[in-house]
């Protein structure tokens, strides 16, 4: 891909300055850049780097001095991170997907193929399938009897969609997704000493050994437009109604969504999370790395919830969570700072002791 600074500029919605003519090839970081590279130098401190390069032309930010730096040529946008998203997807080169149906690929007749649609060697769409226009399947993937995806679906090899997900258009799947897993939902003949240990706050009480029985997952999962998932993520189906994901929820590699859940709107859901099965996520959420949200638990919408935090109950809307178990972060940083002070104030106790109550008095 080559594209002048002016067409880079113009795409991105940026001001472009300089000699707008040059011609680039590719993206890099300031200290690596080649001459045909557009630098990435969004800050000050990463202009620092331009002059271990070779960058003729850079991004900087608005009001940069792009002339003091050595440079012929600069796109000046106003935010330049947000810049980087239209111009990371302008310059993508791809997977190297090929065009039209490989030989290889299964297809059953029943299922429903529009136009304009690349599927990849190895790949399985099963009976009654529907795959929207312009999309794009990978290699070694897996469309199930009866599953819809919607128009520029791009989903990257060895992507599974299980028998009857419903996926709104320009879903993304990056290697491993898993939709439409049973739900991880098991029960005892009696009460468990896990279900008593809940009720009780931690007395099971006297129990009896007991095999779990399954409960099957009926329910299905539904996602929304312009979802993406991440590497080796996973989402369950629901027992009778269906796991639900909003638009533009953007789910990180190795998460879990668990059964019955529902997440709302523009959330972000970061590696490594977890969330159990019935809870519901708002909009605009953002779960951070490692957090795990407990089952049948409602968060608000706006909520922000700190890595590697674990939420045991229900939060409000607005709120921004720490810790575990979570409570709001002004709190949370309150009670370390109190924890960092606990061995001084160890230390003054027993000074205090030892003044009051000295060798040989009667208290």
């Amino acid at each position: 891909m080559r594209y002048t600074v002016a067409e880079i500029a113009a795409a991105i919605g940026a001001e472009a300055v300089g000699d707008t003519t040059l011609v680039i090839s590719a993206l890099a970081e300031p200290a690596s850049a080649q001459s045909g590279d557009l630098a990435m130098a969004s800050t000050a401190k990463y202009a620092e780097a331009l002059s271990a390069g070779d960058a003729k032309a850079a991004m900087l930010w608005a009001g940069a001095d792009w002339q003091a730096l050595g440079l012929r040529a600069a796109i000046l946008p106003q935010r330049p991170r947000y810049a980087m998203s239209h111009l990371t997807t302008m310059m993508d080169p791809g997977q190297g997907f090929g065009a039209g149906i490989h030989p290889s690929a299964s297809i059953d007749p029943t299922a429903q193929i529009a136009s304009d649609v690349s599927i990849g060697p190895g790949t399985v769409i099963g009976p009654g399938a529907h795959v929207g226009a312009g999309s794009t399947i990978g290699p070694m993937c897996f469309v199930g009897w009866k599953a819809t995806l919607g128009e520029g679906a791009y989903l990257r090899e060895q992507v599974s969609i299980g028998a009857g997900i419903r996926i709104g258009a320009r879903f993304n799947a990056q290697p491993g997704a898993r939709i439409g897993g049973d739900g991880f939902s098991f029960v005892t003949p009696e009460k468990s000493g896990v279900e008593a240990a809940r009720e009780s706050l931690g007395d099971q009480g006297e129990t009896q050994d007991q095999s779990w029985a399954r409960i099957a997952s009926l329910g299905g999962a539904e996602i929304g437009d312009d979802v993406e998932v991440g590497a080796n993520s996973t989402i369950d189906n629901g027992t009778i109604r269906a796991t639900r994901i909003g638009d533009r929820t953007k789910i990180d590699n190795l998460v879990q969504i668990g059964h019955n859940v529902t997440i709302g709107e523009d959330v972000l859901v970061c590696a490594q999370a977890g969330v159990a099965g019935s809870s519901v996520i708002g909009n605009f959420v953002v779960l951070g790395g490692q957090v795990g949200i407990a089952d049948n638990l409602i968060i608000g919408d706006r909520v922000v919830v700190g890595a590697a935090s674990v939420v045991l109950s229900s939060v409000a809307a607005g709120k921004v969570m720490l810790g575990y178990p979570a409570t709001e972060m002004k709190t949370q940083i309150n009670s370390y700072k109190a924890l960092r002070r606990l061995p001084r104030y160890v230390a003054d106790i027993a000074a205090l002791k030892k003044a009051v109550f000295k060798p040989g008095s009667s208290d």
